[in-house]
């Protein structure tokens, strides 16, 4: 788009999730004034956490990718103050995969550890792991000059060309793990356990991932830079609110979005459901993109691309990104023996039991290893999850998915809905079948459990407005993600012939927490570009920068020891801004 915009000051941003509060400081960054709409009382959308009782239940972050230095992605994080101040842990096991019949595979990330315990379980595929491991060290390289910072559509040739030249010792690595799908890498293991344990190396079965992801999740892992934050999701979130406020911007909770104003194909505002109505130089909207497109827009503006996408693909089977069903459970004792993550492959007749189960597993996780803070001393959360289709849920749905009521004359948008008999009977019978599951394995689990809560994807509906209740928008590797990529980098991230209009967060891209983060930034390159604005952005030096503690998993590794009591202690050195 060429500038002929003329000079625009003030923004108005739908949606505090990540990508909301990303675009949102970045815009202050670059001398906007910026207010963000939010439907719910709390920042960070998916990213998020609650309490109940004395308990806080953290539904988000089980890695953070660019939580460590060396890499593009860290420096983003530190641009939006989401990191400072804080200590980051790390796990020497990305995750453990068990059968029903009882084996086990120690996904560790450092290739040493893990070719020797994968050669041990299967030395006839000794051939296979070592290629696969000689790829994981590689990638852990490529890392460091894998691009964040700037969106390739905004390169000029040089830059490309030298983006490209960084890649050349990893070619052959990127080439052959982008090409070959997980599923039919898998299946070369002579090892029946390996062949299928491979796929659930990020936790689920991402049946149309090809073996590049793994890579690059395993690479982070081993680089410690996807580790977890303390304070969890919603103080990942919480922390950029803070950074977004200490440069100018103003975020509205409690405020619905339903229509973005548009006078001669310009985006001049936006109208709540209180009827209010907000005008701004420039729309930016990082909510669900359905919902923005369908509605906010009411279908108008739609490229042949973005019709089809938000018409007809996003029908199509997996090409959303699922939901989940989600039990938490608070426990009023220790368990010392309950490890930080690990997905259990089920038989048929306990996959049965779990409405809406895509692939037969759960992931289990001692969730108050990775966040100690979130529950009181001596006590215990676990987090048990599985990907799940919404449609049984929805047919056993007797109400609306989401509602507006006031309460003392405030308008709220995420409060419970009555949904009937036969749903809540059905989000009890799956979270027993996860109890005795895991009292299985945990004996005395089932008795120590003083609070239970209980997520459907409807609940994810209901506190997002997502689509179909998706955490991440577009599937990357397939139609759906790769049609929106090539669109945003050949067009940027704006609708045609609507200007002052422009998309962010994980709808504008594809990925986890920092694609959305790094989709803030993005946008507001393109924004600066267009008013003819050399785009800036800096560290935030409000707080110190993080520490990384490592804890190690295993067999013989030690029980968790609280913050403070870790074996190795490693400071983030500076980063140039």
């Amino acid at each position: 788009m060429s500038h002929t915009l003329g000079n625009r000051e003030s923004m108005i941003i739908i949606g505090a999730g990540l990508g909301g509060l990303s675009t949102g400081c970045y815009a202050q960054m670059n001398g906007y004034k910026t207010q963000i709409f939010e439907m719910h009382e709390i920042p960070g959308g998916c990213c998020t956490a609650w309490e109940r009782g004395d308990f806080t239940f953290d539904c988000c972050i089980s890695w953070l990718l660019g939580n460590g230095p060396g890499n593009e992605m860290h420096q983003i994080w530190l641009e939006l103050g989401a990191l400072q101040g804080k200590q980051m842990r790390h796990f020497d096991v990305f995750n453990i995969v068990r059968g029903a019949n009882g084996r086990e595979v120690y996904f560790y990330s450092d290739p040493d550890r893990l070719e020797a315990h994968l050669i041990e379980i299967s030395p006839a595929d000794t051939k296979l792991i070592r290629e696969f491991v000689g790829g994981l060290r590689k990638f852990r390289k490529a890392l460091n000059v894998y691009p964040f910072l700037k969106p390739v559509g905004l390169m000029g040739r040089w830059e490309r060309w030298k983006m490209l030249a960084s890649f050349i010792p990893y070619f052959n690595t990127i080439r052959k793990s982008i090409s070959v799908l997980m599923t039919d890498y898998s299946a070369q293991f002579k090892d029946p356990f390996l062949r299928e344990a491979f796929n659930f190396i990020l936790y689920e079965k991402h049946q149309n991932f090809p073996v590049l992801p793994f890579y690059f999740q395993l690479a982070s892992h081993a680089n410690l830079s996807a580790g977890v934050p303390e304070g969890g999701s919603l103080g990942l979130a919480k922390s950029i609110e803070e950074r977004f406020r200490r440069l100018g911007g103003e975020v509205n909770y409690n405020a619905k979005v339903e229509e973005i104003l548009v006078e001669n194909d310009r985006a001049i505002g936006i109208r709540l459901s209180d009827g209010r109505e907000v005008f701004s130089d420039i729309v930016v909207s990082a909510a669900d993109g359905h919902t923005t497109m369908m509605k906010f827009l009411k279908g108008k503006y739609l490229s042949e691309t973005y019709r089809k996408l938000y018409t007809e693909t996003i029908t199509e089977p997996h090409m959303v990104f699922p939901g989940y069903f989600i039990t938490f459970l608070g426990l009023d004792k220790p368990f010392p023996e309950g490890e930080p993550c690990t997905t259990y492959l089920l038989d048929e007749e306990e996959a049965a039991e779990m409405v809406g189960i895509r692939h037969p597993s759960i992931n289990v996780q001692f969730r108050s290893q990775h966040y100690p803070e979130l529950a009181p001393g001596e006590t215990t959360i676990v987090y048990a999850t599985y990907f799940c289709d919404i449609a049984p849920w929805r047919a056993l749905n007797e109400g609306p998915e989401q509602v507006s009521r006031k309460r003392k004359g405030e308008e709220f948008h995420t409060l419970p809905v009555r949904r009937g008999h036969e749903y809540h009977a059905a989000k009890r019978k799956v979270s027993n079948a996860m109890i005795r599951f895991l009292e299985k394995r945990y004996p005395g689990l089932k008795d120590s459990i003083t609070v239970r809560d209980v997520s459907s994807p409807l609940t994810q509906v209901r506190y997002t407005g997502n689509y179909d209740g998706t955490v991440l928008g577009w599937q990357p590797f397939v139609e759906s993600g790769e049609t929106l990529e090539e669109e945003i980098k050949k067009n940027g991230p704006v609708l045609e012939g609507l200007s002052n209009f422009y998309v962010s967060g994980v709808w504008a891209t594809t990925g986890g927490l920092i694609r959305a983060a790094a989709a803030g930034r993005h946008v507001m390159q393109f924004i600066c570009k267009d008013d003819g604005k050399d785009f800036t952005a800096s560290i935030d030096r409000h707080k110190p920068l993080p520490t990384h503690l490592i804890h190690p998993v295993g067999p013989a590794a030690p029980a968790y020891r609280p913050a403070g009591a870790y074996p190795q202690l490693i400071t983030t050195r500076t980063l140039s801004t």
